[in-house]
């Protein structure tokens, strides 16, 4: 049996299956509290599918490729798929939604959703806006 040559890395997935660590406290100094009316993109503003990404329809929602950072993301729900495609068809993303017929109850899984995609440069403002 060989022995290990350096110790484990701190924060691994064991560290995280044991609950080694503190949690991030919302409420501490320099946290803010997560709010999902105010997503990490403006809905009034127009966005659109980014240009260097690829969306491929599939029967279980679609992929999405970023030729420029490589990543891959799959969407599960053809409700999110059917808003992204429609965002450059709608003045702002808030109409996109809308069109949709996305109602207060499920408002913040989609705000969610458009959010992620937003801040991993999925969907982008749209420049003519």
């Amino acid at each position: 049996m060989s022995t290990p040559t350096s110790s484990p890395v701190a924060g691994g997935r064991s560290d995280a299956a044991a609950g080694a660590g503190p949690s991030p406290r919302f409420d501490a100094p320099g946290f803010d509290t997560p709010d999902f009316d105010t997503p990490g993109f403006d809905t009034t503003d127009a966005w659109v599918l980014n240009p260097k990404v690829a969306l491929r329809p599939e029967p279980f929602g679609a992929l999405l490729y970023h030729f420029g950072t490589r990543k891959l993301s799959f969407l599960k729900n053809l409700t999110v798929v059917g808003i992204v495609n429609s965002l450059g068809d709608h003045p702002t993303a808030e109409h996109a939604l809308s069109a949709a017929g996305i109602g207060a109850p499920e408002r913040p899984l989609y705000l969610q959703a458009l959010g992620a995609l937003a801040d991993s440069g999925m969907i982008v403002r749209r420049a003519d806006a």
